[in-house]
């Protein structure tokens, strides 16, 4: 009887510590605006359109994420994060149920982490963070955010480790398996990034390639062509290029906190290899991006911004140029909510590759991440938006 009562209470002494090491915390974001889209193509009419736009500083989720002290400094971790829309309750990322992060790794303090699953690349870990994402999200972004500058695309299968903080300077790696039988490389992902941050100074840098399998699957959102609505942000920027056997992203970002301004450069090269055009398939097309922000705290509650970004393509008788100006305003009522004001104008020209046709045509407008294709080569947007935090 006494080593019955004995063995109860060391199991729920066990029970008790297990409980006490352990944490899980429901998070989540609500994020919506009225919005005002010039020239925007519709399937019967174009033309200027008032309208719901969700998830513009920070897209609508909610997740759960977990960690475990096992002891030594070593922590079990865990993340489930669901995306959906706000305005009409439809789940994101094609559907999935966890389409945003669904991950589970190990992590020690001296050692660094280890996470398997569906997650982000290296890229957006380290060199988003130097860039005015985290701020204004899709305004500032890149056209159809081609280079995941406002991190639309994950990678599904991938193995990741990053180093711990080493006075400033970390680094991450990734592999994601393709799983194509008799062809390790089809649908493949690697990716690889280092940043340093010291004082008022950031600096980051990183290497990003996917493979798909001869154009009809990849473990990477980005470059699947048979994915649902989610894997082209915007079809007249980049829907052509998604049929690609391969795409490689170079992407390299600073910023420098002077009193209350926050100023930022950076830069990215996007390169598409093999996709399907009405002229064949042999071919290769590169978008250079340059971007600079600045930013202005003007109280500890309102932020200020504005922003340039110049993408130019090139290649396969490609030769459009987008040039985009951004601009920000975000005002906190409290430490979960604030309102929020954001514009800007987008001015294409030059020649691309229809999605549809594979032809060569003439570049429409796409202002920033927001998907709402141009009927013509100019764009400007603007929007009043509340978010609140969980």
């Amino acid at each position: 009887m006494k080593k019955t009562i004995l063995a109860a209470a060391s199991l729920a002494a066990m029970t008790s510590i297990a409980h006490a090491q352990s944490s899980v915390t429901l998070y989540g974001a609500l994020d919506t605006s009225i919005a005002y889209f010039s020239n925007q193509q519709g399937t019967n009419h174009s033309g200027g359109t008032f309208q719901m736009a969700a998830g513009n500083l920070s897209p609508n989720l909610f997740g759960f994420k977990g960690t475990e002290d096992l002891g030594g400094g070593l922590s079990a971790i865990f993340k489930l994060e669901s995306g959906f829309n706000i305005d009409n309750g439809k789940q994101g990322q094609g559907g999935k149920i966890f389409g945003r992060t669904a991950m589970v790794g190990l992590s020690g303090a001296s050692t660094g982490t280890v996470t398997i699953g569906r997650q982000y690349d290296p890229l957006i870990d380290l060199i988003q963070p130097l860039t005015n994402d985290d701020a204004f999200g899709p305004t500032f972004a890149t056209p159809g955010d081609m280079d995941n500058y406002d991190n639309s695309y994950r990678t599904n299968n991938s193995i990741k480790y990053t180093t711990p903080n080493f006075a400033g300077l970390q680094a991450s790696a990734m592999y994601a398996f393709g799983g194509v039988p008799g062809s390790v490389g089809s649908g493949q992902t690697y990716a690889a990034a280092v940043s340093y941050n010291h004082g008022p100074f950031g600096l980051g840098a990183g290497y990003f390639h996917a493979n798909s399998d001869h154009g009809t699957s990849a473990s990477f959102d980005g470059l699947n062509p048979d994915a649902t609505d989610f894997a082209v942000d915007s079809v007249a920027t980049t829907g052509a290029f998604v049929s690609a056997n391969s795409m490689q992203i170079i992407r390299a970002a600073g910023d420098y906190q002077f009193r209350n301004f926050t100023f930022g450069v950076s830069y990215s090269n996007v390169q598409y290899n093999n996709y399907a055009t009405s002229f064949g398939n042999q071919n290769n097309t590169k978008f250079n991006t340059g971007q600079a922000f600045v930013n202005y705290q003007v109280t500890p509650a309102m932020l200020l911004g504005v922003g340039y970004d110049y993408t130019k393509g090139s290649g396969n008788n490609v030769t459009v140029a987008y040039n985009q100006f951004s601009f920000g305003a975000d005002y906190f009522l409290s430490k979960r909510t604030d309102i929020y004001a954001l514009a800007g104008y987008q001015k294409a020209s030059g020649n691309t590759i229809d999605a549809s046709t594979g032809d060569v045509v003439a570049a429409v407008a796409s202002m920033g991440d927001f998907g709402n294709d141009a009927s013509n080569n100019k764009q400007a947007m603007g929007m009043v938006g509340i978010r609140h935090k969980f």
